[in-house]
C-alpha cells in the first residue's frame, strides 16, 4: 500500500514537473522568438526562418539601435521615471499605510481614510480630467506628469497595510516605552520586518513603471521626452526608417524593420529581467503579503 502510494505520488511529481516545464517554455518562447529574430539577417528574420535560433548571426540591429540618439533618449528617460517613480511611491506607500494599519481606537478616522482611497480603485475621473489636470498644473512635457498622478498606489498601500497589522503589536509598544515615535518605529521595526514586502512592492512599481507607455502618449508633445515604451509604440507603428548619418545608412543595407524592432524590445526588456533574479527571494516571500496575521 506504502509502495504503491510512492510510486503515485512520485508519477503525480513527474507530470507537475512536465507541465510546469512546458508552461515555462511557453512563457519563454516569445522572449527566445525577439532575440533570435534581433541577432538574424534581415533576409531570415524577412522570410520567417527563424524561430528559436538567429539565421545569419550578426549585432548590426544592437549596432544601430545603440547608435540611434531617439532611442538613447527615451531610454534615459524612463531610467529617470523608474528611479523617482519608484522611491516616490514607496515613500507614499510607507507612510500611508503606517498609520492606516492601526486600530479605529488608535487612529480614529482610519476607516474614513481607507473607503477613501478604496473608492479611488473602483472609480475614475477619467481620462479627460485627468489630461486637464495635468495641463493646468504645468506639467505636460514634463517628467512629472508620468510619475505624480500616480504617486501613490492604492493597491499596494492595502497590502502593505495588511503586512503591517499581521506584525506583532508588543515590538511597537516595547519601542514606544523606550521613546521612540511613530516615525523612529516605523523606520527602526516595521520597515526591516517588511523587506519581502517591500522589495515585493518595489518590483511591482519598478515594472508598472517602466512598462507604462499610455501616459507618455498623451502628456509628451515632444518625441525626445517619451519614456523607451512610448517610443517603441510609435516605432512599431510607424514601418519607416530613416538613416541619420552615413554608417547608419550603411548598416540598413543588412537590416530590416523587423530585426531593429526585435532588437529595441529585447533591449526595453534586458533591464527588467536583470532585476529580477536579484530580488527573486524577497519575491517568493513577499507574494503571500499580508496574509499572515496575529
Amino acid at each position: 500500500m506504502i509502495e504503491s502510494k510512492s510510486i503515485g505520488r512520485r508519477s503525480f511529481l513527474l507530470a507537475n514537473h512536465i507541465f510546469l516545464a512546458i508552461l515555462a517554455f511557453l512563457c519563454l518562447f516569445p522572449l527566445i522568438h525577439v532575440l533570435a529574430v534581433s541577432l538574424s539577417s534581415s533576409v531570415a528574420a524577412s522570410a520567417g526562418k527563424v524561430t528559436l535560433w538567429p539565421v545569419g548571426w550578426n549585432l548590426s540591429a544592437y549596432k544601430f539601435v545603440l547608435n540611434k540618439e531617439a532611442f538613447l533618449l527615451s531610454f534615459g528617460v524612463s531610467v529617470k521615471r523608474v528611479l523617482l517613480g519608484t522611491v516616490l511611491n514607496m515613500l507614499m506607500v510607507l507612510i500611508t499605510a503606517y498609520p492606516l494599519s492601526k486600530e479605529a481606537a488608535i487612529f480614529k478616522w482610519r476607516t474614513f481614510y481607507a473607503w477613501y482611497f478604496l473608492v479611488t480603485i473602483l472609480f475614475s475621473g477619467g481620462l479627460i480630467p485627468a489630461y486637464m489636470t495635468v495641463k493646468m498644473t504645468g506639467l505636460i512635457d514634463s517628467i512629472w506628469a508620468l510619475i505624480l498622478p500616480g504617486i501613490v498606489p492604492v493597491t499596494s498601500v492595502i497590502l502593505m497595510l495588511n503586512f503591517f497589522r499581521g506584525l506583532p503589536k508588543e515590538l511597537e509598544e516595547s519601542a514606544y516605552i523606550d521613546g521612540a515615535g511613530p516615525f523612529r518605529t516605523l523606520w527602526s521595526i516595521y520597515i526591516p520586518l517588511s523587506a519581502p514586502a517591500i522589495a515585493t512592492l518595489t518590483l511591482f512599481s519598478m515594472v508598472g513603471h517602466w512598462n507604462s507607455w499610455f501616459d507618455g502618449i498623451i502628456y509628451m508633445n515632444l518625441p525626445e521626452h517619451y519614456p523607451l515604451q512610448s517610443y517603441l509604440r510609435t516605432v512599431l507603428i510607424d514601418k519607416t526608417l530613416t538613416a541619420a548619418s552615413a554608417a547608419e545608412a550603411e548598416l540598413m543595407k543588412i537590416l530590416s524593420n523587423r530585426t531593429i524592432n526585435a532588437a529595441q524590445i529585447f533591449l526595453g526588456a534586458l533591464p527588467i529581467l536583470m532585476v529580477y533574479p536579484f530580488l527573486q527571494k524577497f519575491f517568493i516571500k513577499g507574494i503571500v503579503v499580508g496574509s499572515v496575521k496575529e
